[in-house]
């Protein structure tokens, strides 16, 4: 975001995307706070009509700029402020709009969204080509050991892997630990939170259930046969398989390709889950092998593919939780680790492409 900032100079607005509950919103804000003199937050979650007519003609931006500033009570000053764009999908309009703003320049403009490409979402206006975008994930493993006050646990594996001298069997097995405890909790916000408040995995539990409850409720706006829900909630049962392909078919029966495509298309753009495609020829430039018709799909948070696992049993009677905190995993439940695996391998990839500029240890210095 400071990149991005820095470099811009007011050229181009920044679209965050990811899924709901990720944190974008918090996290735009702390940015605007520091790094402006002041700014304006419009969330379009729950914003009025005249907040949304703003945007129907856009011949008087003096007008604009003038409303919003009275209507949030906020002074803003040309180049030194920013205008944030709160779950902007709400609003079409307003992401449309941003061409020109932009061109005006007197500010910046940030935007953050969850299922910003799902098509209604954009069937009636053309996207900005002044948007550079940006994903937002779940607190990666780096993070967690942060908001846990260890800024020390991974340079030392860093340093150590570096070496090739090993950590030793003591050390290794805190550390393998403190790795079963993250996947117990995942990465999302709330429920990092709520462990920190209560250092309870019951509580936690019940915080990724309603997590998971709004994005159930989420696939069911988008599609109201339920079907793209069916889909979500059956990844854990779909890995546990270990089949070499999910297989939508199992899931949901007499639904044509088109249909089926679609699907998993918004399923895929919800950001909530991790599609892995199958490549002939897995050298440089994968995507040239690439089979679409073979694929695995990972839940974008640990955390939450746990809690999913056991999604009809009450969380006493969740035997992952207790084989994690035990170190007693079986062999039939490694689908777990794999689901990991991906998040962070997506992790890494997401790094690279937001030219994210710190490093982050390689996952068999953990495992």
């Amino acid at each position: 975001m400071l990149d991005w900032k820095n470099e811009s100079h007011g050229k181009s607005a920044l679209l965050i995307e990811g899924a709901r509950r990720i944190g974008k919103s918090t996290i735009v804000k702390e940015f605007a706070k520091k790094e402006y003199k002041s700014y304006i937050l419009i969330d379009f979650n729950i914003a009025g009509s005249k907040i949304f007519s703003l945007f129907d003609n856009l011949n008087d931006l003096d007008f604009l700029f003038i409303f919003l500033q009275a209507e949030y009570n906020t002074t803003l000053y040309e180049r030194k402020s920013v205008i944030v764009f709160d779950e902007v999908q709400q609003c079409p309009k307003a992401r449309r709009a941003i061409k020109y703003l932009v061109a005006d320049g007197r500010y910046d403009y940030i935007e953050t969204s969850s299922l910003i490409s799902i098509h209604k979402n954009v069937s009636d206006i053309t996207i900005p080509s002044e948007e550079e975008r940006i994903s937002m994930n779940p607190m990666d493993y780096e993070e967690f050991r942060w908001a846990l006050c260890d800024r020390t646990s991974l340079d030392m594996m860093r340093h150590m892997f570096t070496n090739t001298k090993g950590l030793g069997d003591e050390i290794n097995r805190k550390y393998m630990r403190d790795l079963r405890l993250y996947m117990l909790i995942g990465g999302m916000p709330q429920a990092v939170s709520e462990y920190l408040g209560t250092n309870s995995l019951e509580a936690v539990d019940k915080t990724k259930r309603k997590i998971i409850d709004l994005y159930e409720e989420d696939f069911n706006k988008l599609d109201k046969t339920g079907k793209l829900g069916k889909l979500f909630m059956s990844i854990p049962s779909q890995l546990s398989r270990n089949a070499n392909r999910f297989a939508p078919s199992s899931v949901i029966k007499g639904v044509e390709p088109d249909k089926l495509r679609d699907l998993l298309i918004c399923l895929e753009q919800s950001k909530t889950a991790n599609f892995s495609y199958h490549a002939d020829d897995p050298n440089v430039g994968m995507s040239l092998s690439r089979d679409d018709s073979r694929f695995k799909i990972y839940l974008a948070d640990t955390g939450l593919f746990i809690t999913l696992c056991f999604w009809d049993k009450d969380f006493t009677d969740n035997i992952i939780y207790q084989k994690l905190l035990t170190d007693k995993l079986q062999t039939n439940l490694g689908y777990i680790y794999e689901n990991l695996v991906a998040q962070y391998l997506l992790h890494r990839m997401v790094g690279v492409r937001n030219l994210v500029c710190r490093q982050v240890p390689a996952f068999h210095g953990w495992v």
